[in-house]
């Protein structure tokens, strides 16, 4: 699409360029910005990314922008309200997934940031090719295994990693890519 080298994936579309070149591995912190992350991490769950990405303004209005304190508050009516949503993905176990996680961030004894960030790896090594790539990792499944433990769900090892990729824990432009750093 231009004349930059990006990693494969990020090189498709519009908006797979957008959030290739803006976000993705970029560090990011705070409570609702990292809330956002793992419920469009756990909703893409089997499908395809950009298909989240192009209804993520949906999903934020939706979902109170992702405030975890009003997302805790969901009942029974913003429950059905999200399922009759055809803005975002309608799905049960999702849906339920993310009011959950919300009110199990509000149980936690340290911020959500620090607890997310304390499981990135010290060292990391930037694959060469797009084949390098792991799909889990030992630190993801350390998360995983914290956030199922603290009552978290529908974030397994393989979520675990897509969010660490995206909110910057990791870094995986691959060597050629021009966000390489």
């Amino acid at each position: 699409m231009t004349d930059l080298v990006r990693c494969p994936w990020g090189n498709s579309t519009p908006d797979y360029i957008e959030y290739h070149d803006t976000e993705w591995g970029v560090e990011l912190h705070g409570e609702v910005a990292m809330f956002e992350r793992m419920a469009l991490e756990s909703f893409q769950s089997g499908l395809s990314w950009i298909t989240i990405l192009r209804k993520r303004e949906n999903f934020r209005t939706a979902f109170a922008g992702f405030e975890p304190k009003l997302v805790a508050e969901f009942g029974p009516a913003d429950f059905d309200r999200l399922m009759a949503d055809a803005g975002i993905v309608r799905n049960r176990a999702k849906i339920n997934a993310t009011i959950n996680n919300a009110r199990a961030i509000a149980e936690l004894d340290v911020p959500l940031d620090d607890l997310l960030w304390s499981f990135a790896p010290e060292h990391h090594q930037r694959p060469a090719t797009i084949a390098d790539v792991p799909a889990v990792t030992p630190e993801s499944k350390a998360l995983a295994k914290e956030l199922k433990r603290r009552g978290f769900v529908f974030l397994g090892p393989t979520t675990c990693y897509a969010l660490m990729q995206a909110t910057g824990m990791v870094d995986d432009h691959i060597a050629a890519c021009f966000r390489a750093g």
